[in-house]
């Protein structure tokens, strides 16, 4: 059986004729190393055709044998554990994440568990490292950010798919490589997010509106498509000069940096700015005073997080994204998957950001030539 495809069509036909097969028998019964069944294995469970179980493979979406269920440690009659050990692992616990934190340790606390939080700086290796480091420490369900780009990012999917307790995604999602990977997730709409903010501006008659940011993460990139595919919509520019990344505010040579975006977005015609996040909004706002640059009458400015904006001066106009909800929903999804990890189907949740209206917007935008 030299051909992939005999292998796999092997694979499937022993899978559905057993319910659940050794890798090491498969490896036997088929005259090929160890290696090559992983792969045949990892192509089927990625299209959906098997799920893969410790050391072995099984048809998919099948309930867990009562051995299974002592393993993940199910609770019955709806109750949770006397304490519900919660695992949590996020790329970083500083900007967008400690809200997302704080919330999921309100829901665990409520439910009388413990969460146990650790940091992997967007690392698929470190990410696995420090999901086994929790699972060591015998945590019950876990909330992971992970790593979901790249061959190793699908790898750690694969990987936590696979775990014998309930994973939960958290602003991640598998990517279309791996359409039937059964995980929960919860996330926030960011791209739909950046479109509030360029629609909110349209209406106010602004028709070139520039994007700005200083992050480079998932966040940043669903902003961006967000932006862009707003503009194009609506029929608006998006081209040179409306679209600039800039240092973080008050890092080393940012005012310079900052002028220089600001005189780019001017020259393209730029009336309002889109930002990420709010400290450089701020800035670019304090440099746009020390110009001349009055706004919202000569510049309106939407800032993205809603961290600091209502400080601003003038207060900032924000999407909000609602991150402390989001981790109270990330733990409460995990928390209702330990109790039914069988009958409860996959759940996808995206929350959508809020439209915070503050002053930097005004009621009208200036005329701009070349409109």
């Amino acid at each position: 059986m030299a051909l992939a495809s005999e292998r796999q069509e092997f694979i499937l036909a022993t899978v559905r004729e057993r319910g659940t097969v050794r890798l090491a028998d498969l490896v036997e019964r088929l005259g090929v190393t160890a290696v090559t069944v992983r792969r045949d294995v990892t192509i089927l469970a990625d299209r959906g055709l098997v799920s893969r179980v410790h050391g072995g493979v099984t048809l998919p979406y099948r309930g867990p044998t009562a051995d299974e269920r002592a393993t993940r440690g199910v609770f019955t009659h709806g109750r949770l554990p006397d304490q519900a050990f919660v695992g949590m692992v996020v790329p970083t616990v500083e900007y967008y994440w400690p809200a997302v934190i704080q919330g999921a340790q309100s829901a665990v606390a409520a439910a009388g568990g413990r969460l146990v939080l650790r940091a992997s700086a967007y690392d698929a290796a470190e990410d696995r490292r420090q999901v086994t480091g929790l699972l060591d420490r015998g945590v019950r369900t876990l909330l992971v950010a992970p790593t979901n780009t790249g061959e190793a990012g699908q790898d750690l999917l694969r990987w936590l798919g696979s775990l014998n307790v309930p994973v939960i995604l958290v602003e991640r999602l598998p990517p279309p490589a791996l359409p039937t990977l059964p995980l929960d997730a919860v996330t926030t709409a960011h791209s739909l997010g950046a479109g509030l903010a360029v629609r909110h501006l349209v209406t106010l008659g602004h028709h070139r509106i520039a994007f700005v940011t200083a992050r480079f993460s998932p966040t940043t990139k669903a902003l961006r498509e967000g932006w862009q595919e707003t503009t194009a919509s609506l029929g608006l520019p998006s081209g040179d000069g409306l679209a600039h990344d800039v240092p973080s505010y008050g890092s080393p040579g940012w005012a310079d940096a900052y002028d220089a975006a600001l005189r780019s977005c001017r020259e393209a015609g730029a009336t309002a700015l889109f930002v990420h996040s709010d400290g450089e909004a701020v800035g670019l706002v304090e440099r746009a005073h020390e110009h001349g640059l009055a706004v919202p009458e000569d510049l309106a400015v939407i800032t993205y997080d809603d961290e600091v904006a209502a400080a601003a001066d003038p207060p900032l106009t924000a999407v909000r994204p609602q991150k402390h909800r989001l981790g109270v929903l990330a733990a409460e999804m995990a928390l209702a998957r330990a109790v039914d990890p069988v009958e409860r189907p996959v759940h996808r949740v995206e929350l959508w950001p809020n439209l915070i209206i503050r002053a930097s917007c005004g009621g009208t935008a200036p005329v701009s030539a070349g409109r």
